[in-house]
């Protein structure tokens, strides 16, 4: 099993975070169990999920396989499952009649854990990489 890096551990941790974020906090009656919602509307609530639990799912699978590609190919294969759903998080503010957060407002508005997310995960890039490089 490879060893337990700073960027392995950071993009095992937005791994972990983008297969279970969206259960967390989606999975209550703001949102899929939600009376008010039509059934389209929880059908592509539940896609988001199932996508953010695949992305996450693949980051971790990238991480820690070390028999798929070269290290180097894992490592932005990582990077890059662990960061799309966060990519698409914060352009879905630039589709009509969105908002980042349902009132009432509790926990960090989605900008927030997207951005830190993306930000770990360029740092975690940078660290594997400088490390993979000697």
């Amino acid at each position: 099993m490879p060893s337990l890096t700073p960027g392995r551990a950071l993009l095992t941790l937005t791994s972990l975070s983008t297969m279970c974020g969206a259960y967390i906090a989606d999975w209550n009656d703001t949102h899929i169990h939600n009376p008010n919602w039509p059934p389209h509307a929880k059908f592509h609530n539940a896609q988001t999920m199932s996508t953010g639990a695949a992305l996450g799912a693949i980051g971790l699978w990238a991480v820690w396989n070390r028999g798929a590609g070269t290290a180097d190919q894992r490592l932005k294969l990582a990077t890059g499952a662990a960061s799309l759903y966060w990519i698409t998080q914060l352009s879905a503010i630039a589709y009509p009649g969105t908002a980042f957060m349902d009132p009432p407002k509790k926990g960090a508005p989605q900008a927030v854990v997207a951005g830190a997310s993306l930000a770990l995960n360029g740092l975690a890039y940078a660290l594997e990489r400088r490390r993979l490089r000697g």
